[in-house]
């Protein structure tokens, strides 16, 4: 699924930044890079920065424009400043993590980061879904890019990792039968208590807290219909053994 999620740098100038971009996306699971337009080769210094993502930075797409970059994705969400001249709908990383996760199940959706120098242009905002603003101290929002990516791709990794604990206990939940109704719980207890009294665990005339007590362990463990199922099958031999006895 992490595989349709695209990082898209655009005019990148700094080889440090694709490496350490590299880098910062391998350590939360994504791995497919596209360089729009760059100002830059990977050299050296981006392989050293990579520090064993270089898998990536030998994988990565390089197109000349940012209009290729993300022609094909169905969710383009852009890094930006937060702006007071273009009115667009803005969201906070965490949920552009759960929107990536969300829509790359059908198709590539891109995350792009602009310029290290002034990011990106009104016109390349604008061809975006939206603009994620990482919410940074006012007094002190400078972050570099691959400070950047990784914040993004932290919450992507967040969003993808709560989705399949959500479908893992969605699993579990089929796998695993029902709880009873009450009506079957009362069910059980009244058969629980006739073959307690017939084996004469329970005296009529003085049962005491035997069946409250009995109730609250049952409730506590709250066990399944089929656990149910279960004991209603022995409380049935037990009665059947008991009746042959007399």
């Amino acid at each position: 699924m992490l595989s349709n999620i695209r990082v898209v740098l655009v005019g990148t100038s700094h080889p440090g930044n694709i490496g350490s971009t590299a880098r910062a996306m391998k350590t939360m699971g994504l791995s497919n890079l596209y360089l729009a337009e760059p100002r830059t080769e990977v050299d050296g210094h981006s392989i050293a920065l990579a520090a064993g993502a270089s898998d990536i930075l030998q994988n990565l797409v390089k197109v000349d424009s940012f209009e290729e970059a993300i022609s094909d994705c169905s969710l383009v969400i852009a890094t930006s400043a937060r702006s007071r001249t273009l009115d667009w709908p803005i969201i906070e990383p965490r949920g552009a993590g759960e929107q990536l996760v969300d829509e790359c199940k059908t198709g590539p959706v891109a995350i792009v980061f602009g310029r290290e120098n002034h990011g990106l242009s009104n016109e390349e905002l604008q061809k975006c879904n939206y603009h994620v603003v990482i919410p940074a101290n006012a007094e002190y929002s400078s972050l570099n890019l691959s400070q950047a990516v990784q914040i993004i791709c932290y919450e992507t990794r967040m969003a993808f990792l709560s989705e399949q604990n959500l479908d893992n206990k969605r699993e579990i939940e089929q796998l695993t039968d029902n709880y009873p109704a009450s009506k079957d719980q009362e069910r059980f207890f009244e058969h629980l208590e006739n073959t307690l009294l017939s084996t004469g665990f329970i005296i009529k005339n003085h049962p005491g807290q035997i069946m409250t007590k009995l109730r609250r362990l049952f409730g506590r463990a709250r066990i399944e219909t089929q656990e149910m199922n279960i004991l209603r099958g022995i409380l049935t031999s037990v009665d059947k053994f008991t009746k042959s006895k007399d």
